[in-house]
């Protein structure tokens, strides 16, 4: 398996792996699936985008931004997709320490995820066991596709 920067020729199986987690509904914030056009200009616009690929078939990927702005604009954020048919066989593992790597390249002091739901115990657990650090807890700071909220833990790891 390669980690590498994608490139167009990616971008429907980016679209479709991007879309699957949006429709779960339990990671993400996002509520709106992405289209041809509308998921070439959101990959396009962040800092990096990376896929996990193996023998031609992309399995996962990240994307990687400021999380902020001016004075905080040294902070980056990311996000992680997989593909269900590609989860347990740490692609995860492998995205984010490609990001931590990829954020120092691009000049990024401190990775900070804003809302990682509290009970998606397989990615806070790797995000421990890699030395984030958990901020705190925001009660009920996540709406669940079914409409109840669950507690989201905001994390960073300084690079």
């Amino acid at each position: 398996m390669v980690i590498r920067e994608y490139n167009e020729r990616d971008l429907a199986a980016l679209i479709g792996i991007w879309n699957e987690v949006v429709e779960e509904g339990v990671a993400f914030p996002q509520e709106d699936f992405l289209d041809g056009e509308t998921g070439a200009a959101f990959f396009a616009a962040q800092s990096y985008t990376g896929v996990a690929e193996e023998a031609g078939k992309v399995l996962g990927l990240y994307i990687l931004h400021p999380n902020n702005v001016g004075r905080c604009g040294h902070i980056c954020n990311a996000s992680y997709a997989v593909s269900s048919e590609a989860r347990g066989r740490h692609i995860g593992e492998k995205l984010v320490l490609d990001c931590l790597e990829k954020g120092r390249e691009l000049g990024f002091r401190v990775l900070q995820f804003n809302a990682v739901v509290e009970s998606n115990l397989r990615a806070r657990r790797l995000y421990e066991r890699l030395g984030f650090v958990q901020l705190g807890t925001i009660h009920g700071g996540f709406r669940m596709k079914d409409g109840h909220y669950e507690n989201i833990c905001p994390y960073y790891h300084e690079l």
